[in-house]
């Protein structure tokens, strides 16, 4: 009789966020042998995806359409498509074809989180991916002036520090799977990615909160490299940290921190856009209690980005030790 040996199965890993940072992110853990869940918030409110919100009363797919996109294991040309925005066209222009996708899916199958289920199915993407919540919520903000601001794409255009950010509703309805995947992971990865309004977004549903709490699961957030306008500004990475505990409790246990300079001629650049490099204020993070992880975390095209490559393999080992203990 022969025995068939066991492989072990691969870590799984669930990543929460959205916009670019969440994308980059997963374009590098991908690459690994991961069970990958991406849970991505639906409370942008600008462009074409706040267009389709208003018009078909369906969460906002701009995020998940990025989300998909990084995931895929697609033809460049594909990825194009998806991501190809008309410029001209009655009610047509300003729209992602990926987007229209996505509500023409919703459309077809009468279900949100079925749509995504077919539009994964149809790019062969590596994992799930879910919406945070089922509703079509709005995201608003708290000022340190005490006015109210509504709006995800608003938020960072008055100019105001920001307090707090909340939901309308305040409760709201989570995806079950996200809910199931967040109990059965080996780590949960938060950000990188706009703070208040791509990250603490998803944080803000109550069971999701409550599952990344009760989880024996490591739980590693992955701070920007620069400050974002009408967010951030002068943020230090504990800032960072120190809004998620805000918000959602003491609920991390790593931090991962960039420390490499950009170089002079970057800094000018960003400088110009009123941005800077979020300064790594390690001991700050550790008298919370989360350890970090210090690292040049840069790569440079046009812009200052997250080297995917060399933060997943942090994950990794990070989840790897976990697992072992």
């Amino acid at each position: 009789m022969i025995v068939e040996e066991m492989l072990p199965s691969p870590p799984k890993v669930v990543c929460i966020g959205g916009g670019t940072g969440l994308s980059v992110l997963l374009r590098g853990l991908k690459k690994f042998d991961l069970d990958i869940t991406a849970i991505v918030t639906v409370a942008d409110d600008g462009g074409s995806s706040g267009r389709l919100r208003n018009d078909l009363q369906i969460p906002a797919p701009g995020d998940i359409r990025n989300v998909l996109v990084a995931l895929a294991d697609t033809e460049p040309l594909l990825q194009s498509v998806l991501q190809y925005r008309f410029e001209s066209g009655e009610g047509l222009a300003g729209h992602t074809l990926g987007n229209l996708m996505i509500a023409a899916m919703k459309e077809i199958t009468g279900d949100f989180t079925l749509a995504i289920q077919e539009m994964s199915r149809v790019l062969a993407v590596r994992g799930r991916v879910l919406p945070a919540c089922r509703e079509n919520v709005v995201l608003c903000a708290e000022m340190e002036d005490g006015s109210i601001v509504r709006g995800e794409s608003v938020i960072p255009e008055v100019g105001k520090k920001i307090k707090r950010v909340f939901l309308d509703p305040p409760h709201v309805t989570p995806v079950e799977e996200a809910i199931e995947a967040i109990r059965e992971a080996d780590g949960v990865i938060i950000g990188p990615g706009s703070l208040y309004t791509s990250i603490i977004p998803n944080l803000l549903v109550e069971e999701i909160q409550a599952a990344i709490r009760e989880v024996a699961a490591c739980k590693i957030y992955v701070c920007n490299v620069m400050t974002q306008v009408g967010e951030t500004d002068h943020y230090t990475a504990f800032d960072h940290v120190q809004v998620i505990h805000d918000h959602a409790g003491e609920i991390l246990d790593y931090a991962i921190i960039n420390n490499e300079v950009p170089p002079v001629i970057m800094q000018q650049k960003y400088e110009s856009h009123n941005q800077s490099m979020v300064i790594p204020d390690v001991e700050n993070i550790q008298r919370l209690g989360v350890q970090t992880i210090s690292d040049n975390l840069l790569l440079y095209k046009n812009h200052v980005r997250h080297d995917a490559n060399r933060i997943s393999r942090h994950i990794l080992r990070i989840i790897q030790e976990q697992m072992r203990k």
